[in-house]
């Protein structure tokens, strides 16, 4: 049996400088990725361009590829066919201006490191690996946790954290490592409404600097909230497009087939949303 991803490479090799069309200046493009596990494909021929100075929603059903898509981007799982760039270069060469937020259930909370020891991990590229942090970085990680309320809390044990302060300290750490491109995967999963709430303001701060920001969401409700910009997936790229033009009862019944109870719940949403 031939491999999907064979196949795929062969049609790769048979064309001319695939992903050319994609323009220089984007923050973050990809270029005809697909990932496969144990042979079976999760994200098939996903190309795609994330707009500068946008908050970005990737929304899908469960198992639509969504975090596999983030961390391929940024190279924790490694991809079948494809490539990245970052402002036209490729991802290795630009690494430092990519900030990633990891989903809280993915992290070893029981290491153990204070809250400040976790957001000076995200001034490593700032300071160097071998290098002890200076007054300086050691400021810019409490004007971090600051930010996040989360302040008071910095010589605390991350395993004494709730799960919403936990979230906010990975935030801090994101925000410390002075990015121009956030990929945060589900930061609204299990937090409180005060967390969530300062994560939406973190959001709109960002947007406000010139920084792109790309969030996996799993909330329909929400997504016309928090977006301007939405992609939906579901192992390929349905439609992406500014919000108020893609998140449309049509394609979420593309996106989510026969999933009644997620789409009614879209459609509340959509439909609220005109009556505003």
């Amino acid at each position: 049996m031939v491999l999907a991803e064979d196949k795929l490479s062969r049609a790769r090799r048979s064309r001319p400088e695939y992903g050319a069309d994609h323009p220089p200046e984007v923050p973050l493009s990809i270029h005809d990725m697909t990932v496969a596990y144990h042979r079976r494909p999760v994200l098939w021929d996903v190309d795609l361009d994330f707009p500068e100075g946008r908050l970005i929603g990737i929304v899908g059903p469960n198992g639509a590829g969504k975090s596999t898509l983030m961390k391929a981007a940024i190279g924790l799982v490694p991809m079948a066919s494809g490539r990245v760039t970052v402002y036209g270069k490729a991802f290795a060469k630009q690494r430092r201006l990519v900030g990633y937020v990891p989903q809280r259930e993915s992290v070893d909370w029981d290491f153990p490191v204070s809250a400040l020891d976790v957001v000076l991990m995200g001034r490593y590229r700032h300071v160097g690996w071998f290098l002890p942090p200076g007054r300086a970085h050691r400021n810019a990680a409490m004007e971090a946790l600051e930010k996040v309320g989360m302040k008071d809390y910095a010589p605390r044990q991350i395993s004494q954290l709730s799960g919403g302060q936990q979230q906010r300290v990975f935030l801090a750490r994101a925000l410390a490592q002075e990015s121009r491109i956030y990929l945060m995967d589900e930061p609204f999963a299990g937090v409180d409404a005060a967390t969530e709430k300062a994560i939406v303001a973190l959001l709109h701060e960002l947007r406000g600097k010139g920084c792109t920001v790309i969030v996996v969401h799993h909330d329909l409700q929400t997504v016309k909230q928090y977006f301007d910009h939405v992609v939906l997936l579901n192992m390929r790229v349905v439609a992406t497009g500014p919000t108020a033009d893609v998140f449309t009862e049509e394609n979420l019944k593309k996106t989510y087939g026969g999933r009644l109870t997620l789409l009614s719940e879209a459609a509340h949403a959509i439909a609220t949303d005109r009556r505003v």
